[in-house]
């Protein structure tokens, strides 16, 4: 969660980074990394107590919100940690009770909610993860960190160990390796 403006600087340089971003084109015409920047300072004012806060961050708020609805998203503040990176345009729902943590990437149809029977229970995600385009992930599940979730996957129960990849309806593991390794395993191929 931001509470300073260190963390903020800390934050958007790390969503830079995975968006693989810079200069001066990205900074104007890049719709994700726009959202991206809008959101992690509506995170910032939200968490400020500083003197006239509540209202700047009723409007960082409603820009992001507005951002996030014309792109497709529906990610509230304080759900994910530094790294984020969305891969496309397209619809993403996460509900505002979900954690998801450092350097996660999201791809394009994902939904992420809360259990049909309690609504406060929500995934918790950890760090390093790739969520596949049309994952579903909902309940008051744990995910390890460095998981991968296959496409189209519909994720109902905890993976909590991490450095796995699940896949299918409902998803199991398929493989012991994560992410971080197939990243590893590819770069040694090429």
């Amino acid at each position: 969660m931001i509470q300073s403006k260190s963390d903020l600087i800390h934050y958007m340089e790390q969503d830079r980074v995975a968006l693989k971003v810079g200069g001066i084109k990205d900074f104007v015409f890049h719709d994700i990394w726009r959202f991206q920047r809008r959101l992690r300072k509506a995170e910032y004012w939200s968490n400020s107590n500083a003197l006239g806060a509540k209202p700047i961050a009723f409007l960082k708020r409603r820009l992001a919100y507005n951002t996030g609805k014309d792109l497709g998203f529906s990610i509230p503040i304080n759900t994910i940690g530094p790294g984020l990176s969305i891969a496309h345009l397209g619809t993403i729902v996460i509900n505002d009770k979900c954690k998801i943590g450092e350097n996660c990437r999201i791809h394009v149809c994902v939904n992420i909610g809360a259990s049909a029977s309690d609504s406060s229970q929500a995934p918790l995600i950890g760090n390093n993860c790739y969520i596949a385009p049309g994952a579903k992930i909902y309940g008051g599940i744990v995910i390890g960190d460095n998981t991968g979730v296959g496409a189209n996957s519909v994720v109902n129960k905890s993976f909590p160990d991490g450095s796995i990849t699940i896949a299918g309806v409902p998803a199991i593991k398929i493989s012991d390796i994560g992410p971080n390794e197939f990243r590893s395993v590819s770069n040694l191929k090429e």
